[in-house]
């Protein structure tokens, strides 16, 4: 297990939509270890692949709710809504009000193939549909009415 380099913007591949995995093997597995590193070195609440320059659907989600591992993951419902700000390893000393739902359910893989159905809120919520948005080359700063600095 390592902590890896994370991307920052401009990087275009953080704009790039990321292919499903389809292979569950150990370079799978290492990948998600050094991302819980990294994302732990970091103090973040989620980390995706591309962040770490690997243009793969896998990404982790680290809240007070637990830690996940979401392989391909996919939001099958959404609920509700919530305002807040939210910033991103990969766009240091920014943050942005982002409104997102409230209550997401979502459909992933595990680290061993198999199949997991989440249902989550709040802040977890949030995190998941950040980091999906990664997946599909998204970034919060295309969500957000306003970019704020760290000191603001």
């Amino acid at each position: 297990m390592a902590k890896r380099l994370i991307v920052k913007v401009p990087d275009p591949i953080l704009t790039k939509k990321c292919r499903e995995v389809d292979k569950f093997d150990e370079r799978l597995w290492t990948l998600l270890d050094d991302m819980k590193d990294t994302v732990k070195a970091a103090n973040g609440a989620g980390l995706a692949a591309p962040q770490v320059a690997v243009l793969k659907r896998v990404c982790v989600v680290d809240t007070e709710d637990g830690y996940f591992e979401l392989i391909n993951p996919v939001i099958t419902s959404q609920s509700g809504e919530q305002t807040g700000l939210e910033g991103c390893l990969s766009v240091p000393k920014k943050y942005g009000e982002v409104t997102r739902p409230m209550k997401v359910k979502v459909t992933a893989l595990d680290r061993f193939g198999k199949e997991q159905k989440y249902k989550v809120e709040g802040f977890t919520a949030r995190a998941f549909c950040h980091e999906i948005d990664h997946l599909d080359g998204i970034l919060y700063t295309s969500k957000c009415k306003q970019l704020l600095d760290e000191q603001d």
